[in-house]
């Protein structure tokens, strides 16, 4: 327990906290106080050792719990929700998706972006990590509205002969986020480097784009055996899956998120393990376009940091990971046929601990935890789907949506609480995704 003579910026009392805290003496407080000042956990304790605070919260039929990590999105895709839907990743992707997105402009990115992280907020999550272009229109909303976020533009470079990475758009981007935004308000926006893939890109863009890496010292984003064609065919090309082609050109010496990971091999989930790589794992996405159940629990066994993501909402239609959490525990039962199977708590790990610790931020979030960022939500119990409430942890997984979540606070900020925005215009950002959503269609 840690207290405070200080008088308090906020004071959750009388609460149910999961802690995801393995120090904390257990994974649920009960009647508990939760005390935030200047932006990150001052303490938290018996509630008659509460000390006073500015504004105090009652907590009765409540839930607070660490604040959700999304680790792989593509948020200005909120713009492209339901464009192209029912078909397999390559059609959808080839056909309908890139043609669409060759009539974004800076200004649809941000709206899109900000679109998204609306609905993010409302759901709970307080952080992502993003791969999409017009970089620096991300950075502004992500830095506007109040959340976390580690961004990348990836680079998709089918001339293997004339690929320049210096001359394209992805290092000015790139170069303009690191200059403006990276570790900008108290570290919330961090600048990556990626390559989209192995079957939209070649070696020498690799080459460049690690240099680059290394020289700036950021971490690396890349989509990695998500669909059975792109794994076979990636074998066909180099007699190597995309995994150990990545590592044959040195792709994993700096810290990676890789996306998806469905079709990894036994081999390929060693070397995620051997080089510290995050596997973002978005099932559902992944089920909607067919491509597979990634094999995470396999993944867990052997060390591999395991998160997860929504993925585009053009192929998932949802930011509620939420709804991810209860699909990747319940489809790791179905693939082992064993109901034990990645729990309640280990699942809720991958959205939390995990996350943070993907974002190279398992010092400051994550956990309910003395000196942490205020990264937190609370969430209502007191509704049809939470009455019957025996253990609140397998509640949070199995039966909570992302509409039972009240209030969404980042590094101590409340950014949304009872249907209300503080950093973000809705009605003003709704107009705008209305007008330029049917232009982009």
């Amino acid at each position: 327990m840690a207290g405070t003579n200080e008088k308090l910026d906020i004071l959750f009392k009388n609460i149910t906290v999961l802690t995801m805290n393995p120090d904390s003496g257990g994974p649920l407080l009960k009647n508990a106080c939760v005390g935030v000042k200047e932006g990150v956990i001052a303490c938290i304790s018996a509630e008659n050792a509460a000390p006073p605070a500015a504004r105090i919260i009652d907590g009765a039929r409540k839930v607070l719990m660490p604040g959700l990590y999304n680790c792989h999105t593509h948020v200005p895709m909120s713009l492209l929700r339901g464009l192209g839907n029912d078909l397999n990743l390559e059609d959808w992707l080839f056909n309908h998706i890139f043609p669409a997105e060759k009539k974004l402009t800076a200004d649809i990115v941000y709206t899109g972006a900000l679109l998204s992280i609306a609905e993010m907020i409302a759901s709970g999550t307080v952080a992502f990590t993003d791969m999409y272009f017009y970089m620096d229109s991300i950075a502004r909303a992500a830095y506007e509205s109040g959340v976390k976020a580690n961004l990348s533009n990836a680079v998709i470079a089918f001339d293997k002969d004339t690929y320049d990475f210096y001359q394209d758009k992805v290092y000015t981007e790139t170069l303009n986020v690191l200059r403006d935004y990276h570790n900008a308000a108290g570290g919330r926006i961090k600048a990556e480097a990626s390559i989209h893939g192995v079957y939209t890109s070649y070696a020498p863009a690799w080459a460049q784009v690690l240099a680059f890496a290394h020289e700036k010292k950021t971490a690396l984003h890349v989509h990695l055996s998500e669909t059975k064609t792109e794994h076979e065919n990636c074998i066909k090309a180099y007699g190597l899956t995309p995994a150990q082609v990545f590592e044959k050109h040195n792709f994993f010496g700096l810290k990676t998120t890789a996306a998806h990971c469905v079709w990894a091999t036994d081999g390929d989930i060693d070397i995620l393990a051997r080089h510290g790589v995050s596997a973002a794992h978005c099932p559902v996405s992944n089920l909607k376009l067919a491509s597979g159940v990634a094999p995470i629990v396999n993944m867990l066994k052997k060390g591999v940091n395991v998160t997860l993501g929504t993925d585009g909402m053009a192929s998932n239609n949802s930011h509620d990971l939420f709804e991810e959490i209860k699909l990747a525990s319940i489809l790791q039962k179905y693939a082992s046929n064993d109901p034990t199977a990645l729990p309640a708590m280990e699942t809720l790990k991958l959205a939390t601990v995990n996350g943070a610790k993907a974002q190279g931020r398992e010092n400051e979030s994550g956990m309910i935890k003395t000196g942490f960022d205020a990264d937190i939500i609370m969430l209502d119990f007191d509704t049809p789907r939470q009455s019957a409430c025996y253990d609140e942890a397998l509640n949070l997984a199995y039966s909570v949506t992302g509409r039972d979540v009240v209030m969404t606070l980042c590094k101590g900020k409340i950014l949304y609480e009872n249907g209300e925005y503080t950093t973000i215009d809705i009605e003003k950002l709704l107009h705008e995704a209305r007008k330029v959503s049917s232009f982009v269609k």
